[in-house]
């Protein structure tokens, strides 16, 4: 199947555009840098909801557009006084290929809304090139180091939550910015929710600049699954049998229903980029696989392993969506297209690794697949189709601008639903590589 195409018609670069809610909108009108914009509501420093806008000349256009964010509002919480928040460690495990996004982001994690919190930033990567930046990135910055030669995300994580001191880790990526409040959010969550075993929040774009941004927000829709503004609370089932704990319910505060889904497809409410887990969860997990995620054969999967785990455990999980970073989007289609398939390969690889970590999988997922594989179908049709009627005539990479009601390229389908058939030979090498790892570092002690 090809996936390229002379005959392309992409998006426009579409602006983010931060409003305060509370205060006079802004003059939004169309100019040189686009005329179609994602607009971010805010209420509190906190986001309530997005909305897509087309821009003109008249200011008033936009105005009118921008009724139906206006009357978004922030769901009512318990302030949580600082002598009550939990100790935080935030980990940032970087192979060191983003210097200025990683020095973006610690400038920002120093400095954060939280009485008591530790940045580590782990080094992971396998060998330091003699033109080393980190040093100088990190120097005068109250950062702790720690470095971790064994290759993989998790292999990084594993090593900062080892010399994390907080009562709660969070996580996030090099690639991403916070918001100042996002780790009282999350702490907060953790205080109003006490038996709360991991929470994670909302991740938003911080451009929308190239097509390849724009189709990626257009397919997920929201980074791992539907943007949504609304806290819930993810819960297992309460039965017996082989299916305990296989399905868990979304719950509003009030403790209705959101949605009830199989625990594997967890991504609708949590990735790593945004993610905090209380320390004695982790432990009892036994850290992040090191099987799966970036910088291993299986490409990913780790994130989500970890918020399986949690709820396959009988844990709960929060989304906060006070807790907010914003994502640097791949820019180019040949970085997305690698993106997804490495996301085709690594589900499928995290389910391999589930099934060997506890064989009460097998017969879970023998169940669930045929039903999740239409589910999957229907997905991936609706992201193609975009609402639009013509989609089946629309050709392998042909498109039309990418907002809600538009095709995407078929090319992002064709590469995620490729990886899927890849991922269990990735999970094996990937063990492979890992005992062979794990030889040669207690050779070397």
């Amino acid at each position: 199947m090809a996936t390229t195409s002379t005959a392309r018609t992409v998006p426009a670069p579409r602006r983010v555009i931060d409003v305060d809610l509370d205060a006079p909108l802004p003059r939004l009108v169309a100019d040189e840098t686009g005329s179609s914009a994602l607009v971010i509501g805010y209420r509190g420093g906190h986001p309530t909801g997005t909305l897509d806008v087309e821009l003109t000349d008249d200011p008033a256009d936009a105005a009118r557009a921008l009724g139906s964010l206006r009357e978004t509002v922030l769901a009512d919480v318990a302030t949580v006084a600082d002598d009550l928040l939990p100790t935080i460690s935030v980990v940032v495990s970087t192979i060191v290929d983003r210097v200025d996004d990683l020095g973006d982001l610690l400038d920002v994690l120093e400095h954060l809304d939280y009485p008591d919190h530790e940045v580590i930033v782990v080094d992971n990567r396998v060998r330091v090139p003699a033109d080393d930046r980190l040093p100088a990135l990190l120097a005068g910055r109250d950062v702790r180091l720690v470095t971790e030669r064994r290759p993989g995300l998790s292999a990084g994580r594993n090593a900062g939550v080892a010399a994390a001191r907080g009562e709660v880790v969070a996580f996030t990526d090099d690639d991403v910015r916070v918001d100042p409040q996002w780790l009282r959010a999350l702490g907060a969550r953790f205080v109003r929710e006490p038996d709360l075993d991991a929470v994670s929040g909302v991740i938003l774009p911080t451009e929308l600049a190239t097509p390849a941004q724009i189709w990626y927000e257009a397919y997920y829709g929201g980074f791992s699954g539907e943007r949504t503004f609304d806290p819930v609370t993810i819960v297992p089932d309460d039965v017996t049998g082989t299916m305990r704990h296989a399905r868990v319910r979304a719950l509003r505060p009030d403790g209705s229903l959101v949605k009830h889904f199989a625990v594997y497809g967890i991504g609708a409410y949590g990735a790593g980029a945004n993610m905090a887990f209380r320390r004695s969860l982790i432990d009892a997990v036994g850290g992040f696989d090191t099987t799966l995620g970036a910088g291993s054969p299986a490409r990913g999967g780790e994130d989500l392993a970890m918020f399986i785990e949690t709820l396959w455990r009988g844990g709960r999980v929060g989304f906060e969506p006070r807790a907010v970073v914003h994502h640097r989007h791949r820019r180019s289609i040949e970085d997305l297209h690698k993106q997804l398939h490495g996301n085709g390969v690594g589900f499928t690889a995290l389910m391999c690794a589930l099934a060997a970590k506890d064989r009460r999988h097998v017969a879970v997922l023998a169940r669930l697949v045929p039903t999740a594989a239409m589910v999957k179908v229907r997905e991936t049709l609706g992201r193609l189709r975009g609402g639009s009627p013509t989609v089946a005539a629309v050709d392998v990479d042909a498109a039309v601008p990418a907002v809600p009601g538009a095709a995407v390229p078929r090319s992002l389908a064709y590469h995620e639903l490729r990886g899927f058939p890849a991922g269990p030979a990735a999970w094996l090498r990937s063990r492979r590589r890992w005992r062979a790892v794990e030889a040669q570092h207690s050779q070397a002690g």
